[in-house]
C-alpha cells in the first residue's frame, strides 16, 4: 500500500471522533444561549450543558486515539477502541513532564516544554494508528492452552503497553523535534495574521479532492501546535479568563467558511443551473437545491463540490481562491463565528451568543456579497471558456449522463438492495477489501480499482467517482455514506457476491456494449440529409467541436426530410423534435442533432414523421424541416451527426467529401 493510500486511511478513521464535535457544539451552544457572560455560574441548565461540552472537548486528544484505533481496525471492533485508549494512557503518562525526569533523570524544570503538550491530538492519531496496526496483526493470534484466555483480542491491549513503553522511550528523543517543527509551522502561518488565516482556508479546500484536508485542519483547530481554534472558540468566556482565547483573533479560522458555505457554494449552484441546457434545466435544479440547502444548513459541501470538482478543476481552482479570501476579510474586519460541525446556519446561530462571536452577523452581508461573486464568476467562468458543468452535456431529456435520474438505483429497493448493488458495482466482494465512509463518501479498499464499474456506480446515484490508486476508490454518495457502508457489510456477512455483469445491469447500461477492437469496419452511415459536409472542428459549438459528445461529421442541410443514416430503433426524440437517437441491433448508438441552438425555437419548423420507440430502416424519413424558416431563425443549422459511444469503438473514418445526398452518400465507417 502506498504512503497516499494510507493516509487515506488514516484520514478517513478521524471521521470518528470528529463527529463527536457536533454534539460538543450544540451543548455548548444552547449553554451559551442561556449564559453568555456566566458560563454557567448565574444558571444551572446553562452549566450543566456548558460542562457536558466541555467533557467531549478537554478529551479530544484521547478520542483521536480510541476513533483511529477503532476506524482503521479491520473489522471495527470494540476491542480495538480500548486498544487505543490504553496505549494512549500509557504513553502520555510515560511522557509526562515529572515522569520524563524521573526517567532521564533531569530536573523538572529541565524537560523541554514539548511534553506539556504531549496530550494532544497529534498524539492521539500516532497512537491510534499504532494500535491499529497492532490489532490488526494480532487479533487473530491463538496462544498456547495455558494462555488462551489472552490470546486474540485480549492480546493486543497488553501487547499495545509494552510497544507503548519503547514508543515513549523514541518520543522522549523524538517529540521535542516533532513538536518544534509543528509549532513553527503553525507560527508561521500564525505570525502572517490575517493573511496566514487565508492561505490555511485555500489549502483546506484543495486538499479536500484527496481527503487530506482534515491532517491539516488538526494543526490549526486543536491543540498540536498551540492554535486549538475550535476547543478556545467553544471555551468562551472560560477561555478568555484562562487567557487561551483573545477577542477578534480566536476563531478567525473558522469564521470566513461562513460566506462560502451558506452563501458563496449556493451562489456557484445558482449559475451552474442557469449555465444548462434547457432541457436538462429541471433535473439540475433539483440537485442544486439540495445541494445548496444542506450547504446552508449544516455547512455540508461536498454535494455541490464534487458536482464541479472534476469536470471544471478550474472552477475548483476558483473556489479555493474565493474561500481564502473570505477567510481573509472576515479574519481582517475580525468578524467571528465559530463551529463544531462545519460553517452553516445551525452552527453560526449556536455561537452567535459566544462572547468570542465578535461581529458575526457581518458575515451575512458578506455571505451575500459572496453569493453574488460566485455567481457572476462561475457563470463567466464556465460560458468563457464553455466548461461541462452539470447539465452542460448533451443528454436525453430526463437524462443526466446518459442515465435516467428517476431509475436511480435507490428507488429498487431498500438501503440493503442498494447496498448489495454498490458492492456488485465495485467488483463484487472478491475485489473488496475494506469499507469505510465519511460525511459524504464510501471509502473503499479494493484490489483492482480497474474493476469499479463506473457507469453502474453513477447508475446507483453517486455523484463522484475517485480513484487514488490501484487500491483506494471514493464514491460520492451524500450524507448517506455511513448508512450505505453499514449496510455494504451487512449484505456482505450473509455471503459473497459476485461483480456486476452485462446480463444484470440496467437496460440504460447494457446499451454500452463493448466490441472487439480489430480495426475493421463494423458499421457504415449513410447521409440523413443533402448538403454540404462540414468538419466536426468546426461545429460552432464546444460540445460537439472537441468531441465531448462523441465523433463523427456535420452537414449543413439543404433537404427538409430527415433519413435514419441506420438501421435500429428510434430511442429518443426530444419533445422540440430537433434531434433524435438510434440504437443500431449491434448496440451502436447515434445522434442526429439538427442545427446548434435549435432547441430555443420550441419546436417550431420541426415535424416528426416517426414515434419515439420506432424500428425504421436505412434511409426512412424520421423528421421533416422548414428551412426557410430554421435558416432564419436558427443560431446554425449545422447538424452534427455523432456516434455517442465512440469510446466502445476504434473510432470513425471519414468516406465522404464536399456536397453528400441524403440516403445515397456513404457518410463514415464505425471501426472496431
Amino acid at each position: 500500500m502506498n504512503i497516499l493510500s494510507y493516509l487515506q486511511r488514516v484520514g478517513r478513521a478521524l471521521m470518528v471522533p470528529v463527529a463527536t464535535l457536533p454534539a460538543a457544539a450544540i451543548l455548548m451552544g444552547i449553554g451559551y444561549w442561556i449564559d453568555p457572560l456566566g458560563w454557567g455560574a448565574d444558571n444551572a441548565l446553562a452549566a450543566l450543558l456548558i460542562k457536558s461540552g466541555e467533557a467531549i472537548i478537554k478529551n479530544m486528544p484521547s478520542l483521536f486515539a480510541i476513533g483511529v484505533a477503532y476506524g482503521m481496525s479491520k473489522d471495527k471492533d470494540g476491542a480495538a477502541a480500548l486498544t487505543g485508549f490504553v496505549g494512549f494512557l500509557v504513553l502520555t503518562t510515560l511522557c509526562s513532564p515529572a515522569a520524563v525526569s524521573m526517567i532521564l533523570g533531569i530536573p523538572l524544570d529541565d524537560v523541554p516544554k514539548a511534553f506539556s503538550k504531549i496530550d494532544n491530538q497529534f498524539v492521539g492519531i500516532l497512537v491510534g494508528v499504532i494500535s491499529a496496526e497492532l490489532y490488526n496483526r494480532f487479533s487473530s493470534v491463538e496462544l498456547p492452552k495455558a494462555l488462551s484466555f489472552f490470546s486474540g483480542r485480549r492480546l493486543v491491549p497488553i501487547l499495545t503497553s509494552f510497544l507503548m513503553i519503547l514508543v515513549a522511550f523514541i518520543l522522549m528523543y523524538a517529540w521535542p523535534v516533532v513538536y518544534n517543527v509543528l509549532v513553527i509551522f503553525g507560527e508561521n502561518i500564525k505570525d502572517l495574521g490575517a493573511t496566514g488565516a487565508g492561505i490555511y482556508a485555500s489549502f483546506n479546500r484543495l486538499l479536500i479532492p484527496v481527503g487530506l484536508h482534515h491532517a491539516l485542519n488538526s494543526v490549526f483547530w486543536f491543540d498540536v501546535a498551540g492554535i486549538n481554534d475550535i476547543p478556545n472558540f467553544l471555551g468562551g468566556q472560560k477561555s478568555i479568563v484562562d487567557g487561551t482565547a483573545i477577542m477578534g483573533i480566536t476563531g478567525r479560522y473558522q469564521a470566513g467558511f461562513f460566506p462560502i458555505m451558506m452563501f458563496g457554494l449556493p451562489g456557484a449552484a445558482l449559475a451552474m443551473y442557469r449555465c444548462a441546457r434547457p432541457e436538462n434545466k429541471a433535473k439540475i435544479a433539483g440537485i442544486m437545491i439540495a445541494g445548496s440547502f444542506a450547504a446552508f444548513f449544516t455547512g455540508i459541501t461536498e454535494p455541490l463540490e464534487f458536482a464541479f470538482m472534476f469536470v471544471a478543476p478550474l472552477l475548483y481552482v476558483l473556489h479555493a481562491i474565493l474561500t481564502g479570501i473570505s477567510v481573509f476579510i472576515a479574519a481582517t474586519m475580525q468578524w467571528i463565528a465559530g463551529f463544531g460541525f462545519s460553517a452553516g446556519l445551525v452552527d453560526m446561530v449556536l455561537s452567535s451568543r459566544n462572547p468570542l462571536a465578535t461581529h458575526w452577523y457581518m458575515l451575512i452581508p458578506q455571505g451575500l456579497v459572496f453569493f453574488c461573486l460566485y455567481y457572476v464568476v462561475f457563470s463567466f467562468t464556465i460560458k468563457k471558456f464553455n466548461l461541462m458543468t452539470p447539465g452542460r452535456e448533451l443528454a436525453a431529456e430526463g437524462e443526466i449522463d446518459g442515465y435516467d435520474m428517476n431509475k436511480n438505483g435507490k428507488a429498487a429497493g431498500d438501503i440493503h438492495n442498494e447496498a448489495h448493488q454498490y458492492v456488485a458495482a465495485i467488483g463484487g466482494s472478491d475485489n473488496l477489501v475494506g469499507i469505510d465512509a465519511c460525511i459524504t463518501r464510501l471509502r473503499l479498499s479494493v484490489k483492482n480499482a480497474d474493476q469499479v464499474n463506473d457507469s453502474f456506480v453513477k447508475h446507483l446515484g453517486a455523484s463522484g467517482i475517485i480513484r487514488l490508486n490501484k487500491q483506494s476508490v471514493q464514491i460520492i454518495v451524500g450524507t448517506r455514506a455511513e448508512l450505505i457502508a453499514s449496510a455494504m457489510r451487512d449484505v456482505l456477512a450473509k455471503g459473497p457476491i459476485a461483480a456486476v455483469t452485462e446480463n444484470h445491469q440496467p437496460e440504460a447500461i447494457l446499451k454500452k456494449k463493448k466490441v472487439e477492437n480489430k480495426g475493421e469496419v463494423f458499421l457504415t452511415l449513410v447521409a440523413p440529409v443533402s448538403g454540404q459536409l462540414i468538419d466536426l472542428k468546426e461545429v460552432p459549438d464546444e460540445a460537439f467541436s472537441s468531441k465531448i459528445v462523441g465523433d463523427g461529421i456535420a452537414i449543413k442541410p439543404t433537404s427538409n426530410i430527415v433519413l435514419a443514416p441506420v438501421s435500429g430503433t428510434i430511442v429518443k426524440i426530444f419533445d422540440t423534435n430537433h434531434a433524435f437517437c438510434i440504437e443500431t441491433e449491434e448496440g451502436v448508438e447515434l445522434i442526429v442533432h439538427l442545427g446548434i441552438d435549435t432547441i430555443s425555437l420550441n419546436g417550431k419548423g420541426f415535424k416528426r414523421l416517426v414515434n419515439e420507440g420506432a424500428i425504421v430502416k436505412v434511409g426512412e424519413p424520421v423528421l421533416s424541416l422548414d428551412l426557410d424558416y430554421l435558416n432564419a431563425n436558427a443560431k446554425s443549422m449545422i447538424s452534427p451527426v455523432i456516434v455517442s459511444n465512440i469510446d466502445d469503438y476504434i473510432g470513425v473514418n471519414i468516406l465522404a467529401r464536399g456536397p453528400v445526398e441524403a440516403g445515397q452518400t456513404k457518410l463514415f465507417d464505425i471501426l472496431r
